[in-house]
């Protein structure tokens, strides 16, 4: 049935009526775009809405909270590892405390004694040993408790980063460098491993270890320990300057070890380019500056770091050598000295076990001043970590679903069904009987107007109007889109194609074509205008089952390591063995699967790296046959392939694209001449359309370029 539209064309082309698709545009004047260069150069600058992506000089707040978070799910296993760590504190902090009495009550009675008596000094020597022994073994217990703390964080916080990013729209996989990502996984994850099974541990054992030692120096003496402690305060302002300088360096240190992965990443996919072009050298270069800004950022990092302990050991030593100095004084002189055992003269034991006590004051301080620049580091890994978790999942507000349902002989009437009948149709919610859209097509246009309510005309719906078969009818009415909101893409455009057609969509590279299935497919929205699939608008389609509706075979082709029967599979999950194989034969995969050492068991490895080009196509053609969709999208499907290969590729997608709606991108036009409806895009405009031989008898775009005369660049 021909359904006329009056289309405005550019270039002296007339306005036609062809009987099986229908496109216009509004052609705006002086917009020129190029796809690719429109998404690397529009989001590189505009990755987070319209704004730069700034650098942070430090760790979102409340980032330590949500961590923790992650860590008190492990509440028993925490509550034991605090124990343990206490009692390895108090063994530690032992010596401190029985040094005193073992030198003032054991060893010095020794000395003038004729008979001394071991007694004590036996005893005192079992129980120091038991204290030791009890220590190990908490030692133990707290260690083999945190590991399974510390994995099982991990494991939780990639689990979440991963299935989240499996909601993340295309959009962001667009806009941000895969290597930097994987960097959140590996880097990010290690610097936290590291702050739970390391310096948490030790920042506990550390405090405990203080506060035993302030507590045996005010046992000893309340004036050495006020002394004491006013030399630790002006350390710690010391190591306080030092360690917020540090923190700041931390956090620029991982995100260039995540732009550093990056580029590692992009080289290794790219290493037979560079190759070919001789850019070994330029990479390199390219490369050392990268790795420079790393160098920079993490040589000032752990300068301040490696400096901390140093201070402290040396300031430390400055303390050491000033209580020795007052110490002895007050010994010789007999100065009257109280803390919390007593008052009186200093003891020779006392002198000593407080010297020791200094020691042990400033090495766990020292410890926790260490520790403190490993947790920023983590807080800094784990802002990048939650930046991700918390990056928008893909909005969808669609309530249409897909469902299997038996058709009746007249081919209209529809029963939902749980069971495979090879019928589906879209399912409205409850209170949407069809009738909204309807009334809003009504409202629309010129030939928007037409091309709607036409949709609606076709569509095979149920008397509640809330089944319509699936068809494959897809119309763009008035549809503008740009990946940036300052530049379109597409420019007004108005077509359809009916259920079965192929269309053929031709143009110079960053005339459109993509962008078109990619909004098919809500990879993303349009901003103005709609798209209807079988009368219903996109938008309202929950995109799982809109994208279950569709097949797309790309020019890249991914393949995942598995078999082959696996990979083909991925098309349609719960399919059998059987049905695989089929998809195979029917796609002309079969024969050099079967040539393959295990056949379709063939395990594939590196995105099917031993395979050629043609294979890995035809794999994925197989791949979307299984799928059994009632539209398919094939994007430059035989661009990558040669000649002879590429008949052997379009027999199976001929046998792929019977009885469905088909949407072909293709720069050899060699493989669109058979097409039901050929549009030729400019600039996000469609100048030209029509079937093959229409297009050649008007010599126009098409002319040009099949003809040679004109190239698509």
């Amino acid at each position: 049935m021909s359904e006329p539209i009056n289309v405005k064309q550019s270039d002296g082309i007339q306005s036609q009526t062809p009987g099986d698709a229908v496109m216009s545009n509004h052609t705006k004047e002086g917009q020129v775009d190029s796809q690719s260069v429109e998404k690397s150069q529009a989001y590189k600058s505009d990755r987070q809405g319209g704004k730069a992506v700034s650098t942070s000089a430090r760790a979102p707040e409340g980032t330590t909270k949500r961590l923790m978070g992650y860590i008190l799910r492990y509440r028993w296993q925490c509550v034991v590892i605090i124990v343990g760590i206490l009692i390895c504190a108090a063994t530690q902090s032992l010596p401190s405390f029985v040094l005193q009495p073992l030198i003032d009550n054991c060893i010095m009675p020794f000395v003038h004694a004729e008979k001394p008596d071991w007694g004590p000094l036996i005893h005192m020597t079992i129980v120091v040993g038991l204290m030791y022994a009890l220590g190990m073994v908490a030692s133990f217990v707290w260690n083999y408790m945190v590991v399974g703390v510390e994995q099982g964080v991990l494991k939780t916080i990639r689990d979440e980063m991963f299935d989240h990013q499996q909601t993340l729209p295309i959009r962001y996989f667009d806009t941000h460098e895969h290597g930097d990502m994987m960097s959140r996984y590996t880097n990010d994850t290690d610097t936290l491993r590291q702050m739970i099974s390391q310096a948490l541990p030790q920042l506990l054992i550390s405090g405990a270890s203080v506060v035993a030692v302030v507590f045996a120096m005010l046992w000893l003496s309340v004036p050495f320990t006020v002394f004491t402690l006013l030399f630790v305060a002006l350390m710690l302002l010391v190591v306080k300057v030092i360690v917020s300088r540090s923190g700041r360096y931390f956090i620029r240190q991982q995100e260039t070890i995540g732009a550093v992965n990056a580029f590692v990443e992009e080289a290794v996919n790219g290493q037979k380019v560079i190759k070919v072009f001789n850019h070994e050298d330029a990479t390199q270069s390219d490369f050392d500056k990268r790795n420079e800004a790393l160098c920079r950022a993490s040589a000032k990092a752990n300068i301040y770091a490696n400096i901390t302990m140093p201070v402290m050991g040396n300031m430390g030593n400055v303390l050491y050598v000033l209580l020795a100095i007052v110490g002895g004084v007050a010994g010789i002189n007999g100065w009257f000295n109280f803390g919390l055992s007593g008052a009186g003269a200093l003891s020779i034991g006392a002198i000593v076990s407080f010297l020791t006590l200094s020691k042990a004051l400033i090495n766990p301080i020292s410890q926790i001043s260490s520790q403190i620049n490993m947790i920023m580091m983590a807080l800094a890994g784990a802002s990048r970590i939650f930046k991700l978790i918390d990056e928008p999942s893909e909005s969808d507000e669609g309530s249409v679903c897909l469902v299997s349902v038996e058709l009746a002989s007249d081919g209209r009437t529809m029963t939902e069904t749980d069971r495979p009948t090879g019928h589906w149709a879209w399912k409205r919610a409850a209170d949407d009987d069809g009738t909204r859209s309807l009334e809003a097509a009504k409202h629309l246009k010129g030939s928007a107007r037409e091309v709607a309510l036409k949709a609606h005309e076709r569509a095979v719906t149920s008397e509640d109007g809330r089944l319509t078969l699936l068809q494959g009818d897809v119309r763009f009415t008035n549809v503008s889109f740009g990946y940036n909101p300052d530049k379109t893409v597409l420019h007004d455009i108005t077509w359809f194609a009916k259920p079965g057609q192929k269309v053929a969509l031709v143009g110079a590279t960053g005339a459109g074509k993509t962008t078109i299935t990619n909004l098919i497919n809500r990879f993303y929205d349009v901003q103005e205008g709609q798209i209807l699939y079988d009368g219903i608008d996109v938008k309202n389609i929950r995109k799982a089952d809109l994208r279950r509706s569709l097949g797309i075979v790309l020019q890249d082709v991914n393949l995942f390591e598995g078999s082959v029967l696996d990979n083909i599979r991925y098309g349609k999950l719960e399919a059998t063995d059987e049905e695989c194989i089929a998809a195979a034969k029917r796609t002309n995969a079969d024969g050099f699967i079967r040539m393959l050492p295990k056949g379709y068991d063939t395990v594939l490895k590196g995105d099917g790296s031993g395979l050629s080009q043609g294979q890995r196509q035809l794999i994925s053609i197989a791949r979307a046959a299984v799928a059994d969709p009632p539209a398919m999208i094939l994007d430059e499907a035989t661009s990558s392939i040669d000649t002879r290969t590429e008949e052997v590729v379009q027999e199976g997608m001929d046998a792929l694209m019977r009885g469905r709606t088909v949407f072909v991108i293709a720069h050899r036009l060699s493989t669109v001449r058979n097409s039901d409806v050929i549009m030729v895009l400019d600039h996000g405009n469609i100048i030209e359309r029509g079937t093959h031989d229409e297009l050649i008898a008007q010599h126009g775009e098409y002319y040009q370029l099949y003809t040679g005369k004109l190239e698509l660049e």
